[in-house]
């Protein structure tokens, strides 16, 4: 079977050195990337190149991405290089937010968009406009039509009800065919909640999830 992984994070800049970004090793997305291809499956790794966990798995062909906007223009040109992709798991942690201006406000209240390529800490105390990015995941179902989706849902606030009924909206939403859940609000471990599933299968460790996912990209 083809697979796609993505994994680690995107970032997006503010001026032309500082950065916004998540926190994301792209461990998870490497590890299955790597159990997959030991399963026999053939590997594309998408992995951000702020990903700390750089290992390189044989059988895995690797790829770089950057911001959003570039990891959702590489998964369309896999989509059309590889129609055929029959499993997509989404692992990587998308920053959901873009920079949009960096603003002084003057004395009276008016904001004034800087424009340096490097904003200089002389100016003091600054404002910074977030733009929400592309939701990467709702565009899987119109490139890879055919293909088993499998999506993340990384909570941080709430509780493990809170974050499956997050993982139910992502599982309607964008017409996936399984998600996993995890984070804070999760706790140990990880669920993973199938379409049309009523529970989330509890998986203790990252070694079981790899596994549980391994079957997932196995079937018809």
């Amino acid at each position: 079977m083809r697979c796609i992984v993505t994994a680690g994070p995107t970032y997006e800049p503010i001026d032309q050195v500082r950065r916004l970004t998540n926190h994301s090793t792209g461990r998870l997305g490497t590890g299955l990337a790597k159990r997959l291809a030991a399963a026999g499956h053939e590997v594309v790794l998408l992995r951000g190149t702020l990903a700390t966990h750089i290992e390189q798995s044989e059988g895995v062909a690797l790829e770089a991405f950057t911001t959003t906007d570039d990891l959702a223009a590489k998964l369309e040109c896999l989509a059309k290089r590889q129609p055929q992709a029959e499993a997509v798991f989404h692992a990587a942690a998308v920053s959901d937010f873009a920079a949009g201006a960096v603003l002084q406000k003057g004395a009276d209240g008016e904001l004034t968009p800087l424009r340096e390529g490097k904003v200089s800490t002389r100016e003091g105390g600054l404002l910074l406009e977030l733009r929400p990015t592309q939701k990467i995941i709702s565009h899987l179902r119109g490139w890879f039509s055919n293909a088993q989706l499998v999506g993340w849902k990384y909570e941080v606030d709430g509780d493990r009800a809170s974050a499956f009924d997050q993982a139910q909206h992502q599982l309607a939403d964008n017409a996936t065919d399984a998600c996993v859940i995890n984070g804070p609000a999760y706790g140990e471990g990880f669920g993973l909640l199938e379409k049309d599933g009523e529970a989330a299968d509890h998986l203790a460790n990252g070694v079981a999830l790899f596994d549980a996912l391994t079957r997932l990209a196995k079937r018809d």
